[in-house]
């Protein structure tokens, strides 16, 4: 039987898309960096380019991101491409960010370039920020200090909710009318951090607040945290995107490939309302 092969199995994307193929009826593959623990799951480390060639044995087609972390995100994902196509994969979905295609000389740009010239049948996501964040890279601040301190000023952003990505993505692997195309994935509503802080403090009945912060504030939290200087700046750039404006469009691509409306920011926050409360 003939697999789809799922990078990022285990994410916050990933987990929720294994889940929908499966309900359809498809064979599922999850790529994993660790040492496998199961039958369907198989080693591939794309930071040391190991596990290619298992990983997209008898594939017919992909879900492609890059591991986090990690700002050369071409160096690590044209070569999966290049097996895919050696192994005879026909259809990758790759995410990427809402924005990547505005540089073409941006690691994420160059490997949407080059999957668009490789001849296999392709999709590309591009996701506005997620409202996952604020229950994971957020989190800390909001127990610890009741407070989402970030360097974005007022500015709004469609966050969306990952599960609608997954959903999004096991659409376009399960269907092949929209094929060689890309999307631009948001929630329906863009909101400003304040707005969020007040939506959170309503569903948890805690009092968050949002502080807007400098980079420079913000640089040596995420250092202690474990990001590599490199990334820590790369993060400080796209918030920087985000406070200029870039995050605040919207689109219906959700809609239009999933025939749902994408979930509301109230949605997302009574699904994760214990997360705050631990």
């Amino acid at each position: 039987m003939s697999q789809t092969l799922v990078i990022g199995a285990n994410g916050t994307v990933g987990s929720p898309l294994v889940d929908l193929l499966r309900q359809r009826g498809v064979a599922v593959r999850r790529a994993t960096s660790r040492t496998p623990q199961a039958a369907d799951e198989v080693h591939l480390d794309l930071v040391k380019q190991q596990g290619l060639d298992a990983a997209f044995r008898g594939v017919k087609q992909a879900f492609l991101l890059s591991p986090p972390g990690h700002t050369n995100q071409d160096a690590l994902l044209i070569p999966v491409i290049d097996a895919a196509k050696r192994h005879g994969v026909e259809k990758i979905v790759l995410m990427t960010a809402m924005g990547a295609n505005l540089d073409p000389s941006s690691p994420l740009r160059k490997t949407e370039l080059h999957l668009e010239g490789v001849g296999l049948a392709y999709n590309i996501i591009r996701p506005n920020w997620f409202m996952q964040n604020f229950n994971s890279y957020w989190l800390h601040g909001i127990h610890n200090e009741r407070t989402i301190a970030l360097p974005v000023g007022t500015a709004r952003g469609s966050f969306i909710d990952a599960r609608d990505i997954s959903a999004v993505a096991a659409a376009l692997l399960m269907r092949h009318d929209l094929d060689n195309r890309d999307f631009d994935l948001t929630g329906a509503t863009a909101l400003n951090h304040e707005e969020v802080a007040r939506i959170l403090s309503s569903v948890t009945g805690l009092n968050i607040k949002f502080q807007d912060i400098t980079p420079k504030v913000m640089r040596p939290g995420l250092l202690a945290a474990g990001l590599p200087p490199d990334y820590a700046d790369f993060l400080l750039i796209i918030l920087s995107f985000f406070k200029m404006g870039y995050a605040e469009r919207t689109t219906d691509a959700v809609q239009t490939i999933t025939g749902q409306a994408p979930r509301s920011f109230e949605e997302y926050a009574r699904y994760y309302r214990s997360a705050w409360l631990d």
